[in-house]
C-alpha cells in the first residue's frame, strides 16, 4: 500500500513540474550535502533543484504525460542518485547554469584523475617536521629552506584517468589541491515535447551560430564568383553590369542620360587642357 507521505509527494512533484517549462533530470553521485545545498543557492533565481525518490519521480512524469506529451521518456533517464532540476530557462542556457555551478574538492583515494594533476613549486604553510619525508613519500620532491617547508620544483603525481591512491589523496588535501571537479551531472532536459540529452545540450548555441554565419557567407562568395545568381547576388550583378555598361558607355563616348554627364565633364577636362597650352603660347 502506497503512503500518504508518498502519495503527497508525488502530488508535490506534479505541481512543481506542471509549473515548469523546462524539466530535467541530473546526477548527484558522490555529491555531499552541503554541496548540495551550496549548488541550490548557486541555481537560486534561474532553476529549482529536487532530490526525491526514484520512483516517486518517475511516477510524477508518468502522471503528467497527457499533459506533457513525451515527458514520461525523461523517467528513463533516473537511474543511481538523481535528482529533478526545473526552470523557465531555455534548455541550452540552463544547461550551462548548470555547468557553471559544478566546483572542484579534494579527492578521497581511488578517484580517476580527470586531468594530470601537478602539484606547483613554492613555499608551503607546513611547518618543519615529518611533513617533509610524508611529501617525499607520494613523489613530491620536498626540502626545508629557511625554516619553511618548500616543493622544489612543479611535479606531476598522477596522469590523466590514472588513479589517485589514499595517500596521496591525504597530501592533495593537505595542499588544499582539488582537482575532482563535483556538481550536478546532466542527463536529459525536457521542453515543449522534445527530449534534449546531455551531447545535444553540451553544444554551444554561439558557436552554432556563427559557423553558421561563416557557412552563409562563404556560400554567397562562391555564387558571386561563380556568377549564380540568387536572391541576395541578383542586385550586386545588376550593379556591376551597371557599371560596365557605364563604364563601356564612357569609353567608346556612345550618348545616353547616364553617360552624358560623363561625358561632358571628360570634354571640360580636355577643353581646358587644350586652353592651356593655347595661352601657354
Amino acid at each position: 500500500m502506497v503512503s500518504n507521505i508518498n502519495v503527497k509527494t508525488v502530488n508535490d512533484l506534479i505541481a512543481e513540474i506542471e509549473n515548469s517549462n523546462v524539466v530535467g533530470i541530473v546526477g548527484i553521485h558522490g555529491i555531499p550535502g552541503t554541496q548540495i545545498n551550496n549548488i541550490r543557492r548557486s541555481l537560486r533565481g534561474s532553476a529549482k533543484l529536487i532530490v526525491s525518490k526514484n520512483t516517486l519521480m518517475a511516477i510524477a512524469l508518468k502522471n503528467l504525460d497527457s499533459k506533457k506529451k513525451n515527458l514520461k521518456e525523461l523517467a528513463n533517464f533516473i537511474s543511481d542518485q538523481s535528482a529533478l532540476i526545473l526552470s523557465n530557462e531555455d534548455p541550452f542556457k540552463l544547461a550551462k547554469i548548470v555547468e557553471k555551478s559544478r566546483t572542484n574538492t579534494v579527492p578521497k583515494g581511488g578517484e580517476l584523475a580527470p586531468d594530470d594533476i601537478i602539484v606547483p613549486a613554492g613555499e608551503t604553510d607546513f611547518k618543519p617536521g615529518p611533513i617533509v619525508s610524508d611529501l617525499q613519500k607520494v613523489g613530491i620532491p620536498a626540502a626545508i629552506e629557511k625554516g619553511k617547508v618548500v616543493i622544489k620544483k612543479d611535479t606531476l603525481v598522477v596522469k590523466k584517468g590514472e588513479k589517485i591512491n589514499k595517500e596521496l589523496a591525504q597530501m592533495l588535501a593537505k595542499l588544499d589541491i582539488r582537482p575532482i571537479p563535483v556538481g550536478l551531472e546532466i542527463r536529459a532536459f525536457y521542453e515543449d515535447e522534445f527530449i534534449f540529452k546531455k551531447d545535444v545540450l553540451e553544444t554551444d548555441p554561439e558557436k552554432i551560430l556563427n559557423d553558421l554565419k561563416a557557412s552563409a557567407m562563404n556560400a554567397f562568395n562562391l555564387s558571386l564568383n561563380i556568377k549564380y545568381f540568387t536572391k541576395q547576388t541578383v542586385p550586386i550583378f545588376i550593379a556591376q553590369a551597371y557599371m560596365d555598361a557605364l563604364s563601356l558607355g564612357i569609353n567608346i563616348e556612345y550618348f545616353t542620360p547616364d553617360t552624358i554627364k560623363h561625358l561632358l565633364a571628360k570634354a571640360n577636362l580636355q577643353a581646358m587642357a587644350i586652353k592651356n597650352k593655347i595661352g601657354n603660347i
